[in-house]
């Protein structure tokens, strides 16, 4: 038997990386899994690679109406819903005197805006049954990382929104918590190598000379604290921030 047999998860922006990593370790616990992502022929091509029971879905989840409709596809198609993921996120880095209103607005309304829509959605069935689990993923950059402004602002804001959901739905048999991976590779992380014009490779071995464990992340890594975070083992933990960052922070 698997941890989360019987169980629903979603997860948002998850058609590839960290997202499409904790999707699939939720598939091999048993879990039926909802990939959603704002490309709904990736989404769906995602799905296909799961074990057990999943769906892709195309979504917004910036726009109310496409997470309502989204959710409830979800809950017809898979019978319900007991965890949320909200890992769904965009980056514009620039320094801020060339940050543009719309570099603000596009990470704000991806990371802060989503992450209210779904839980928002989530959380009646979530209240209704008495059980739910909700994690949102944050970022080591929500310390503060130069060119990061609007990210780390928004990182750092899903923090207060996990504290603030764990108090308002704790009684109410829903908990709340939060990961902040720190570098990860992903797809994300080598076109920002890309852009500072340095080799892939390269720039993950900087990176893990500046850990204590002097490696890179994998979304595996962080796959597994997500789904801790929604065992039930993890019950008695809430509003809380986990660093997935291989010690970078201690440093």
């Amino acid at each position: 038997m698997g941890r989360f047999d019987g169980r629903v998860a979603l997860v948002t922006g998850s058609a590839r990386g960290i997202g499409f990593g904790t999707a699939s370790r939720f598939a091999e616990e048993g879990a039926s899994v909802a990939i959603l992502d704002l490309d709904e022929a990736a989404a769906t091509e995602a799905a296909g690679r799961l074990p057990g029971q999943s769906i892709g879905i195309g979504c917004d989840v910036a726009d109310a109406d496409s997470v309502a409709t989204a959710v409830a596809r979800v809950v017809e198609a898979l019978g319900g819903l007991h965890i949320l993921v909200n890992n769904a996120g965009v980056t514009r880095d620039n320094l801020l005197f060339k940050m543009t209103e719309d570099d603000w607005d596009t990470v704000m309304s991806v990371h802060l805006r989503g992450a209210f829509l779904m839980s928002r959605v989530a959380q009646q069935h979530f209240v209704a049954q008495k059980y739910g689990k909700i994690v949102n993923t944050s970022s080591t950059s929500a310390l503060g990382n130069r060119g990061q402004a609007n990210y780390s602002a928004a990182k750092m804001g899903l923090q207060g929104f996990t504290r603030t959901l764990a108090i308002e739905l704790g009684p109410l048999g829903v908990n709340v918590n939060a990961v902040a991976p720190g570098f990860i590779a992903t797809d994300m992380t080598d076109a920002t190598a890309t852009r500072l014009g340095l080799d892939v490779e390269e720039f993950r071995r900087l990176s893990a000379e500046h850990n204590p464990v002097r490696r890179v992340g994998g979304p595996e890594d962080i796959a597994a604290a997500v789904t801790f975070l929604c065992s039930d083992e993890a019950s008695y933990i809430t509003g809380q921030t986990l660093y997935v960052d291989g010690g970078s922070t201690l440093v």
